[in-house]
């Protein structure tokens, strides 16, 4: 998918919802469990209740490769079943991955080539060579952890280093690696305050935005600072959206969780 792309469906669809489908099994509806494959089920029922109303799908590997196998195959149909039925959404394989160059060029094709990813979280810890090969796929975008929204997230982030705290050296670094236009960022709700000067860093590259709903960023505060021209950003909500039940009605719970957040977007929009 083009950045174009992306641009358009979220113009059209008056969204920037990103929908995390981050699959325990100690929290989905007890009835799917004796389905053969209870993770694709929940997913493919979460994802044909809100397609209209979200612009990405974000699965979080860890949910999946805690099931082993079986695990691995759910999310291979679950990314299969988006590609083939709604190939207008962004797909984001919440992984986390980063390792020196060759290493990355086989992350990068597991994700890119082998499950068809649009994109690819990636931790900038280890530099350009960890990081670049990924950068190099056509119209495949790596999501660049810059300013998390956990509790540890400023424990090295928001560390002080030549007048410059080192989130900001990942992103100004970053931007003088080859392919950076193919780069997006992880900037958490959590943190609303720095958007306006990371947008100074980075005024048109997408921001990939946990942490809005359970974690307890504020989608207003977000909007204020970070949106750009072209919106810019992709607001993901997880828990708050495919938990909204644990009963027979869990989709339908979902879809209206997120025409709740979606239609605060149209209002920002």
């Amino acid at each position: 998918m083009t950045k174009e792309q992306l641009i358009e469906q979220i113009r059209k669809k008056k969204s920037f919802l990103c929908i995390g489908l981050d699959v325990d099994l100690d929290k989905i509806p007890q009835f799917l469990l004796a389905k053969e494959d209870p993770i694709f089920e929940f997913n493919k029922a979460i994802i044909d209740a809100t397609h209209h109303l979200a612009v990405a799908y974000k699965p979080n590997t860890a949910f999946y490769e805690a099931y082993g196998i079986k695990g691995w195959q759910a999310l291979q149909k679950t990314i299969e079943y988006i590609n083939n039925n709604y190939p207008e959404i962004f797909t984001i394989a919440d992984a986390k991955r980063g390792d020196i160059g060759n290493t990355s060029t086989r992350y990068a094709k597991a994700f890119f080539e082998d499950l068809q990813f649009d994109s690819v979280t990636v931790a900038p810890y280890m530099g350009s060579d960890s990081v670049e090969p990924f950068l190099a796929f056509k119209n495949k975008f790596t999501i660049l952890l810059a300013l998390t929204s956990n509790k540890g997230g400023l424990d090295f982030q928001g560390l002080d280093i030549d007048d410059s705290k080192i989130y900001e050296q990942v992103l100004k670094t970053s931007l003088t690696w080859k392919n950076s236009d193919n780069l997006m960022f992880v900037v958490g709700a959590t943190k609303a305050e720095y958007f306006k000067n990371i947008r100074k860093i980075v005024p048109n590259h997408f921001l990939l935005v946990p942490g809005i709903g359970a974690q307890g960023g504020n989608l207003q505060d977000v909007c204020k600072y970070g949106l750009n021209n072209d919106i810019g950003l992709l607001i993901n909500s997880s828990r708050g959206i495919i938990y909204a039940s644990n009963k027979s009605d869990f989709a339908e719970r979902a879809m209206e969780s997120a025409l709740k957040l979606q239609q605060e977007m149209v209002k920002m929009l």
